[in-house]
């Protein structure tokens, strides 16, 4: 008899398993959906890609604000709904994608979609909660949210050049109502006698901070055509973190528990995750747009969307090899050497593109490179952060975590954008090819301060999920 519940379950734990990792997969899709389809976006509706590249700022807008009350959420006893009610949201913008009436429908559908990134956070605590080895689970489900976006750029390249925007836009719609009837069926309640509050004044002081800071980071136009401006804008927004910072410490329920983010293990994973996202973002954005560069420039391959997003095919592959080689780092040496590899990966793939990119092959070699490190990085994270962490808090600090990458993603894709368009002479469309060597030899500097932050000093001990 014990036998066959023993079985049971570790079925329903397999399956639970199966069933986060594709919503932690989906969602990743669904939100990258919209980088490699901007160029394509701006001649079917005939706006300029300035107005094109909303279809993936909003998204990320929206995921950052909506991950720490979707954290906060799932901290209590509501995240299931929460889960539940998020996903269909996301569903209704799919929809919106698909049949948008003009371009305006279709960054709101894009804005309702990038809700559903802050999921991810919400699957590490079920995980938590509900799986046997959770810390490893939890790194894996991190991998996936992460080397999802090589899943996403071939996927819509593909579909595009096959049936046009629609099309790409229509397999988001249809993983994402498959996603929904397996959380449905899947998802359990959280354990019972947990409260969480979501603090109303807080999420609304932290969206508009991240508003502020993430439009500026994500529009590099603003830099060149209105500096004083984009420099006043960020300072405001740097100001309203540091308002509800101080609002947050004297709530008695706050959205983050900022105590706990002074430890400084969770500290130095979020400055590395920043560090690391920065750097990861800006290699990637690098490498497909010198694809995409016609030979006429002097450089560049002339890859058409679907060939040039075919370069994130080794990133996703070796992002897995990545995440599962990191297992056997985080038994043997703990998550800070993990860390340090998967650093030191992406940091030999800026330095490798930095220095050698006249063959299509090294453009591969680097990618992989870089999925295996960034496998290996997103692994080892959560990791580090729930060492410290009480089980309850899991989706809250997670959620943190996660917004710090979409932060970081944000900042590599417009610094990539800055520095490019610095080497870009007037009456010039395409950068000198130097200013790609400029940009990857910052990346790699990014990368070599997270290597610094994840060596130094000792990590503290605590209670940890690390016998799970």
């Amino acid at each position: 008899m014990s036998t066959a519940i023993g079985d049971r379950t570790a079925t329903n734990s397999r399956t639970l398993v199966l069933a986060l990792t594709f919503i932690a997969l989906v969602v990743a899709v669904v939100g990258s959906l919209g980088a490699p389809l901007i160029t394509a976006v701006a001649g079917h509706f005939r706006v300029s890609l300035a107005s094109a590249q909303w279809t993936l700022t909003s998204t990320l807008l929206a995921g950052a604000i909506a991950t720490p009350v979707l954290g906060r959420l799932g901290a209590g006893s509501r995240r299931r709904p929460a889960m539940l009610t998020t996903l269909g949201l996301v569903l209704a913008g799919s929809v919106l994608t698909v049949v948008p009436p003009s371009f305006g429908w279709l960054v709101a559908g894009r804005t309702a979609q990038g809700a559903g990134l802050g999921l991810t956070a919400l699957t590490m605590g079920v995980a938590r909660d509900h799986v046997n080895r959770s810390a490893a689970r939890i790194g894996m489900l991190s991998v996936v949210s992460t080397v999802g976006i090589g899943v996403g750029y071939p996927l819509a390249g593909l579909l595009t050049e096959v049936g046009g925007i629609r099309l790409a836009y229509g397999a988001g719609l249809l993983v994402t109502a498959i996603a929904a009837a397996v959380a449905w069926r899947v998802i359990p309640d959280a354990p019972s006698g947990r409260r969480a509050r979501v603090d109303v004044l807080g999420a609304v002081m932290l969206g508009a901070a991240l508003l502020v800071v993430l439009v500026v980071l994500s529009e590099s136009s603003l830099w060149s055509a209105h500096l004083v401006v984009t420099v006043g804008l960020l300072a405001l927004g740097l100001l309203l973190l540091a308002a509800w910072a101080l609002v947050e410490r004297r709530s008695t329920a706050p959205l983050v528990d900022l105590a706990l983010l002074r430890h400084p293990a969770v500290a130095a994973a979020n400055i590395t995750m920043l560090l690391g996202g920065t750097g990861m973002y800006l290699l990637l954005t690098l490498v497909v747009r010198y694809m995409q560069t016609p030979p006429a420039a002097g450089y560049g391959f002339g890859a058409t969307v679907l060939r040039a997003s075919l370069v994130l095919i080794p990133f996703s592959a070796l992002g897995f090899v990545g995440g599962r080689t990191t297992r056997l780092l985080l038994t043997r040496c703990g998550p800070r050497a993990a860390l340090a590899v998967g650093a030191g990966a992406v940091t030999g793939a800026s330095v490798i593109f930095a220095l050698s990119r006249s063959h299509v092959w090294q453009l591969y070699a680097v990618m992989a490179l870089l999925g295996f490190g960034v496998g290996a990085f997103s692994a080892a994270m959560p990791g580090t952060i729930l060492a410290v962490t009480p089980a309850g808090e899991t989706s809250s600090a997670m959620s943190v975590n996660q917004v710090v990458r979409s932060t970081g993603f944000s900042v590599g894709s417009a610094l990539g954008g800055l520095i490019l368009a610095a080497y870009t002479d007037a009456g010039h469309a395409f950068p000198a090819e130097r200013g790609y060597s400029t940009a990857a030899w910052i990346g790699a500097a990014a990368i070599a301060a997270t290597i610094a932050l994840t060596t130094a000093g000792r990590p503290r001990p605590s209670h940890s999920d690390r016998q799970s």
